[in-house]
């Protein structure tokens, strides 16, 4: 069965912030000049929102400037942030509230909106339409179309294969959608990303990225406790017992709910640590628990996030397309927030790639935009946030708060900071770190990870490929069991990864991929780099509400 095939101006890869942003820009744009550009966006997820999770605190800034009259046009940002609070827990029982004037600038959020990103995302998918822009949500982009080293489109994923890749009597071909410019906005760790940095090797002057795992979980609370517009942040305890890094948020939005999180970062070096786990035990701290109790958890999630910041960016650029919000990885994270910046870089991309296509310009590499991103102020706040991850690396939570303190309220400091070392080389043997017993859930404030993962509305078809693959099936036993324990079974927020043990004490290494929440953190911590997350069929995965 032959592949069908499309033509566009633009394709766009991802219907996230930055995508959708891009999308509107150009088509903004070519109604102010009269050009006729067809633009189409393609995105994974069952419709647009399903995959997209964040805490979510925003800036305005840039959603200001592609919709100045936003408010009144509807965009969901209905609660503006009243109150700041940041704590250091130091223990299981104990924290300390740190004073405003202690917290670095950029963690302020004055001005700011607590928001459902997959909300925003929703309502910006219905602007990208009214604006006639394409959008096709549950198609997967599966395969680059590369042609004499230049990027010519996607294909989509194919439907109806089983476990074994064979056709059955549902298949249907993927689609080749093949446009004069790509660009691809699919998020953190997308797969084609990943595979366009390594193919033109745009990562060759950069440190290397750097990553947390995002949990998630969404509460109605009582009223009488609900406070909306405060917002808390936080770190220390739990994190701080296995030397692990990370910092935990807690929201009060709209209608009597509260969102609370834990960020772990992967460059975690106890391979027994659990972000899953240990998000359950924190949420029993005090500082926690008093927002949470008597309440009802109706959503869970997790996700990857991009947060090596200015000194891991890659270039942007290749031929016939670019890489824009966190597929590249432009989250700021002095400001925990990266809506803001994805969506200014899909709009400086749309900028650059309507100009290229005026100039009767197709499939080049639009080296222009790498000017243009060097003279907004998303590059701007990355350059002057570049040492905060690393500074909080080096020295510790303590110590990189300091450093990052004088930094940023009292003197710029005229250096950066470096650091080199992939998430998945920072992992000590099993041996050599101490083994972490963790609480049993209670039910109550505390989950388990199946559990979990039902309220998250995962699903994937039946009997499809394994979208999980391995490069050696060998390794998970041979060589991370004995050296590391295997830290799949526990890096893994949503039950993916077992080692099981038959009758005869023989064990084998399942994969659970119908669990998958397309968190990524298994393609970005396996020490052994044997895990590839590629793109299941077509709106597979969770589906968030409200998230």
């Amino acid at each position: 069965m032959e592949r069908e095939s499309m033509e566009f101006d633009v394709l766009i890869v991802g219907g996230g912030p930055a995508g959708l942003s891009a999308a509107c820009r150009i088509r903004q744009l070519a109604q102010e000049t009269g050009q006729e550009l067809t633009v189409c966006v393609v995105e994974k997820g069952s419709e647009i929102g399903a995959h997209t999770l964040s805490g979510a605190v925003i800036e305005d800034r840039a959603l200001k400037e592609l919709f100045p009259d936003y408010k009144e046009m509807g965009a969901p940002l209905n609660v503006p942030v009243k109150a700041d609070e940041v704590y250091l827990l130091n223990s299981a029982e104990k924290s300390f509230k740190s004073p405003n004037w202690m917290i670095p600038k950029p963690m302020h959020n004055d001005g700011n909106y607590i928001v459902s990103l997959g909300n925003v995302v929703r309502w910006l998918g219905e602007q990208a339409e009214a604006l006639e822009v394409e959008v096709y949500p549950g198609f997967p982009a599966a395969q680059l179309i590369v042609e004499d080293n230049v990027v010519k489109g996607i294909i989509t994923g194919d439907m109806g294969l089983n476990e074994g890749g064979e056709q059955t009597e549902s298949y249907m071909p993927g689609m080749e959608l093949r446009a004069k410019y790509t660009i691809f906005a699919e998020g953190c760790r997308g797969h084609l990303g990943k595979e366009l940095i390594a193919k033109f090797e745009l990562d060759k002057d950069s440190d290397a990225q750097h990553y947390g795992i995002g949990i998630k979980e969404l509460w109605d609370i009582p009223a009488e406790q609900h406070q909306e517009g405060l917002v808390v942040h936080g770190a220390g305890w739990p994190l701080n017992e296995s030397n692990s890094t990370g910092g935990f948020f807690l929201y009060h939005g709209e209608n009597n709910q509260v969102v609370v999180g834990l960020i772990t970062d992967l460059s975690y070096s106890n391979p027994h640590v659990s972000p899953f786990d240990e998000f359950q035990r924190m949420k029993h701290h005090p500082v926690l628990a008093k927002h949470l109790e008597g309440g009802k958890r109706v959503s869970y999630g997790a996700r990857a996030i991009t947060k090596g910041g200015f000194n891991a960016l890659p270039k942007m650029t290749f031929p016939g397309g670019l890489i824009v919000g966190c597929d590249a990885g432009t989250l700021d994270f002095s400001k925990i927030k990266g809506t803001h910046t994805a969506m200014k870089s899909g709009m400086i991309a749309a900028e650059e790639v309507v100009k290229a296509i005026a100039a009767e310009r197709a499939n080049d590499e639009i080296t222009e935009f790498s000017a243009a991103f060097k003279d907004s102020w998303v590059y701007e706040d990355l350059y002057n946030s570049r040492n905060f991850g690393p500074a909080m690396h080096k020295f510790g939570m303590i110590g990189g708060g300091a450093f990052n303190f004088i930094h940023h309220n009292i003197m710029k400091l005229p250096f950066t900071l470096r650091d080199t070392t992939p998430d998945y080389a920072t992992l000590k043997p099993a041996s050599e770190s101490k083994k972490i017993d963790y609480p049993k859930p209670d039910g109550k404030l505390s989950f388990a990870k199946l559990d979990s993962v039902f309220i998250g509305n995962v699903n994937h078809a039946e009997h499809q490929p394994c979208h999980l693959k391995l490069a050696d099936g060998s390794i998970p036993l041979a060589q991370n069991l004995p050296k590391y324990d295997e830290p799949a079974q526990r890096y893994c927020p949503a039950g993916v990864y077992e080692i099981v043990e038959d009758e005869s004490g023989e064990k084998r290494f399942q994969i659970n991929s119908q669990n998958c929440v397309h968190c990524k953190t298994c393609d970005i911590k396996d020490p052994a780099q044997n895990i590839t997350w590629v793109t299941p069929e077509g709106g597979g995965g969770p589906n968030y509400p409200n998230m």
